[in-house]
């Protein structure tokens, strides 16, 4: 019996397993930015403020995941935190959209929500949302702290924070801001309950 077939599934793992090493290493080697990232949300939390985040297609549910991870802790104990997607709520999503055109779907409804003490979180799988990229913008007019997870290169959005998940494979994209978003939540945590 050929050992081929059982030799090219071991290739193809170990290339798949690959190519999520590298923008995962990418990202622990910036363990220095997340930790001031969550540091600087700490203080945004404790000062009242609250988390609104925003994403298109997929992760536009990944803004409902970090929001609804922030609200309601899976790990006993923790504290909720309050958090917003900016996605769930259809009816102003697309009335904006419809009204205002989709670009302004985001910054529109953080010049109605956001707050100075408040947290803009955009999420974009290869940074060159512009809808995104519009409420970051409205966000840092607000005086809220801004931070983006992208993808790629990075693209072309400004924040006072931005993790690249430095892939043009959208499903290791969302693999590396999946544990982006949790490092946060986490680190944020650990900051809140500290003396830091």
């Amino acid at each position: 019996m050929s050992k081929a077939p059982t030799t090219d599934r071991a290739d193809r793992f170990n290339e798949l397993s690959q190519r999520r090493a590298i923008p995962l290493t990418d990202l622990a080697g910036h363990a220095d930015d997340i930790a001031r990232i969550c540091h600087r949300m700490a203080e945004r939390f404790r000062a009242g403020g609250k988390l609104v985040v925003f994403g298109n297609g997929g992760p536009s549910t990944d803004a409902q995941h970090v929001a609804v991870e922030f609200v309601h802790p899976v790990i006993v104990g923790k504290r909720a935190l309050p958090a917003v997607s900016l996605t769930s709520d259809v009816a102003t999503l697309t009335g904006v959209a419809a009204r205002a055109g989709f670009a302004e779907t985001f910054a529109h409804q953080i010049r109605c929500l956001g707050e100075p003490s408040d947290i803009a979180l955009g999420l974009s799988a290869d940074g060159s949302c512009e809808n995104v990229a519009r409420g970051l913008a409205a966000a840092a007019e607000l005086g809220m702290l801004t931070v983006a997870l992208t993808g790629g290169d990075g693209g072309p959005i400004v924040a006072d924070h931005v993790l690249v998940a430095r892939s043009a494979d959208p499903l290791v994209v969302k693999e590396i801001h999946v544990t982006a978003y949790h490092l946060l939540w986490e680190l944020t945590h650990v900051f809140l309950e500290g003396a830091a």
